[in-house]
Order: C-alpha cells, then sequence, then structure tokens
C-alpha cells in the first residue's frame, strides 16, 4: 500500500520515517497510526538499518494528537478501537529490536507527546512548543500516557502537565526529563543525524539487548531483571 502521510529514507545505517500529512499539524488519525504501523514494520525487517529516526522535519511540527473532529462521532466501542490501534503501534515501537530516535520539532501536542514516550530517545528542536492539552476539552490520552509520563517525568510534574494542560518549551522539557536533548533550531537536524549515526556504528545485537534489557527494568524484580542481564551478557560474550 502506498504511503501517504510519511516517507521513509535510509542512509548510513539509520532509517528516517518522516511524517508529512501535508497539513501544518500531523494528526494521529486512523490513516496516520497504520501507515506509521507499516513503516516501523518495513523498517524493522530492512537488515541495512540498525537506527531509527522518527520526525516531523522539515515541517512545523512533530505531531500532535488525533483529529478532534475524527473522534466526535465515536462511542465507547470506536473509542476502544483507536485506543487500542495508538497503543498497539507504541507497543511495536517499544519491543522493535531497533533504537528509536524522536525528531521531535516545533509543536508536539497530545497525542504526539505519547508516540514521543514510545521512542527510546528524545532530541528537542529549541522551537518545540509541548502539552498534554486533553483536559481542556474534557478528555484524556487514550495512548498510554497516564501510565508512561509519570515514569519519565514523576507523579507530580505529570499531573501538572495533565491537569494544567498548559503549554511549555524545550527548556523545561529538557529540565523535567521528558527529552534528553536540546539543540538549536538551525543546528537540530544535523545534530540528530549526527546521533543516530553514532547510534548505528554500534553492533546490532548489542543494542538490541540494551533496549530490551532496560526497557524491561522498570518491571521486573531486580533479581530476575539482573538474571535476564546475564543471559543476554553470556550470549554476547559467546558469539
Amino acid at each position: 500500500m502506498p504511503r501517504k502521510q510519511t516517507s521513509i529514507e535510509v542512509k548510513n545505517g539509520v532509517g528516517y520515517l518522516f511524517m508529512q500529512s501535508g497539513h501544518r499539524f500531523n494528526k494521529l488519525t486512523v490513516d496516520m497510526l497504520n501507515e506509521l504501523k507499516r513503516a516501523f514494520a518495513e523498517l524493522g525487517e530492512d537488515s541495512s538499518v540498525v537506527s531509527i529516526v522518527l520526525t516531523g522535519y522539515h515541517g512545523d511540527s512533530f505531531a500532535v494528537g488525533a483529529d478532534i473532529s475524527q473522534m466526535l462521532p465515536f462511542r465507547s466501542k470506536e473509542a476502544i478501537a483507536f485506543s487500542d490501534l495508538g497503543q498497539s503501534l507504541f507497543s511495536y515501537m517499544e519491543e522493535c529490536e531497533k533504537p528509536i530516535i524522536a525528531g521531535i520539532n516545533g509543536i508536539c501536542m497530545g497525542g504526539g507527546v505519547d508516540l514521543a514516550l514510545a521512542c527510546d530517545i528524545r532530541i528537542a528542536s529549541s522551537s518545540l512548543r509541548t502539552a498534554h492539552p486533553g483536559s481542556k476539552i474534557g478528555i484524556i490520552t487514550g495512548f498510554c500516557g497516564t501510565q508512561k509520563l509519570p515514569r519519565l517525568v514523576g507523579k507530580n510534574r505529570a499531573m501538572e502537565i495533565f491537569m494544567t494542560a498548559e503549554e511549555f518549551g524545550a527548556s523545561e522539557a529538557l529540565e523535567y526529563g521528558l527529552v534528553d536533548m536540546v539543540f538549536g533550531s538551525e543546528e537540530f537536524w544535523e545534530k540528530t543525524v549526527c546521533f543516530a549515526e553514532e547510534i548505528a556504528s554500534k553492533p546490532k545485537d548489542a543494542l538490541y539487548s540494551l533496549k530490551k534489557l532496560v526497557n524491561a527494568a522498570s518491571d521486573l524484580n531486580i533479581k530476575y531483571g539482573c538474571a535476564l542481564e546475564r543471559r543476554h551478557f553470556s550470549t554476547l560474550a559467546s558469539q
């Protein structure tokens, strides 16, 4: 099926997945979510790709939440199906063996924040404007944001972000721990590419083990986690 809202480029071991909805905002519509799932599956199967960058560059936005006009006719059944679609995409991203880097340019709102949270590393442009604005219109995220954001920025900060729905910028996002790096808008893309290529220069199997183990750390009993680490260590050491 042809891509209409995304494009893929592969260079120097990095797979670049560009969101290009044709509008200023990359809305996470049903079509966009399905297209992202197919694109990630393609990059996951491409043996030449070691790391992946997800971005809305060159546009004004990384991604915003759902298209509210699409959600208006939802009843419980449709809302659950839409939530399942988003959560299945994010689960795939987290289970993908390859490191996924969010190149967060410009505007990142609502479900776009949840999409960034599903990535392993988040690099932001200094032009970033972000918020989780659902409470303003009487809804909440259905894409696991209420469970993942507190793990990243702490319960109190997450409560503030969700309940005030206030917009904030790159410096605050870095301070809160929402993003890992911030670069000026003029150098953002160059720095993102360099970082992704540096990751891609590492052996694939070690990257896979690191992603699996670190992602599992918050959910596992430490003894079981250490045993799982020992298993991966022994496998890599014996290769």
